[in-house]
């Protein structure tokens, strides 16, 4: 088991955006209200007095969208500024962050994840849910002002759905050859909603580099990563091709990251809870933060015992239905 030393915290768990995979459609969303959320105070101080001490060096700021968050750079510059912070970065759908790219960076974030899962316009609007004006090119502007700003490593990534966007996979990959990008393609992961696109299931990340290395060539990159992508480059390309392969080959044993909701829950793993800790009640309760680090190196003692094969198998004791939207990313 690799240290666990990463830690993504969702910020919202509203979207604008109704991603096929995350929230299927028909679905009932029922939000967290307002005041149970983790406020800015109590972000702040769970990362520099609990996390940060038990030798957390690495946060991800995720959602929902977490543009949506209300001072959300002002919340990124107090995160940043932490004296011990060694890495911050987000992701995002990238929708709203063409006009605060630079005010991002400026504030300290130098990292950012955003989703592109199609080139085509109707495609991209078929996953994202989209029923009115096109989304496509307000994402794109925010990839194209992020990677103006310096975003590095700016990485864009790709939930590959057969029959619905997998026959992009070459042009994305190209998308690297020229620009200093990352592109990751990410297995479909049909997590509470199985019967997604007629359930048509998912492509093996090896299939994926076949294609690729038929057309272009494939290399190991040279550029390796924390995180469970398996990093590769077309040879001579300025940018990175990553697999992140959950389906096909279990990466459990390499996870270094744990979650903590908006709501103030931290999970050990994307999908299964055993041990989870309410961070927010404890603190507005008055628990003393040296309760809360025992309490989360409890956590990281449990998490060694999880196996994701296991839980998405069935194998698993206990029983999962909350879907992508309700996991934090």
């Amino acid at each position: 088991m690799n240290q666990v030393d990463y830690l993504r915290i969702s910020l919202i768990d509203r979207c604008n955006f109704r991603c096929q995979y995350c929230t299927p459609e028909g679905m009932e969303l029922d939000y967290i209200l307002k005041r149970n959320l983790l406020t800015d105070e109590e972000i702040l101080t769970l990362i520099k007095d609990v996390f940060i001490p038990v030798g957390f060096t690495r946060f991800r700021l995720t959602g929902g969208e977490p543009l949506l968050r209300p001072r959300v750079v002002e919340l990124v510059q107090q995160i940043a500024s932490l004296r011990e912070m060694q890495d911050l970065s987000m992701t995002t759908n990238g929708f709203l962050l063409a006009p605060i790219a630079q005010e991002l960076y400026n504030a300290g974030l130098r990292r950012i994840n955003i989703s592109l899962d199609s080139l085509e316009e109707n495609t991209f609007n078929q996953i994202i849910g989209n029923r009115g004006r096109s989304k496509w090119q307000l994402v794109w502007d925010g990839i194209q002002a992020a990677y103006q700003v310096g975003f590095n490593p700016l990485k864009l990534n790709v939930v590959v759905i057969p029959g619905v966007n997998d026959h992009e996979v070459l042009d994305l990959a190209a998308l690297t050859i020229d620009k200093q990008w990352h592109i990751r393609f990410i297995e479909f992961m049909p997590v509470g909603n199985s019967d997604l696109f007629g359930d048509k299931g998912w492509i093996a990340s090896s299939e994926l580099r076949q294609q690729i290395r038929a057309r272009w060539g494939l290399i190991e990159s040279q550029v390796r990563g924390s995180g469970p992508a398996d990093v590769f480059q077309i040879p001579g390309a300025k940018g990175t091709l990553g697999f992140i392969s959950q389906m096909s080959e279990c990466f459990c044993d390499k996870c270094n990251r744990v979650r903590l909701s908006a709501d103030g829950w931290l999970r050990p793993c994307l999908l299964n809870e055993t041990g989870q800790i309410d961070l927010k009640t404890a603190l507005r309760n008055g628990v003393s933060i040296t309760k809360l680090q025992e309490q989360l190196q409890e956590l990281l003692t449990v998490k060694s015992e999880i196996n994701f094969k296991q839980r998405y198998s069935g194998t698993a004791t206990g029983n999962y239905s909350r879907t992508m939207s309700q996991i934090g990313g």
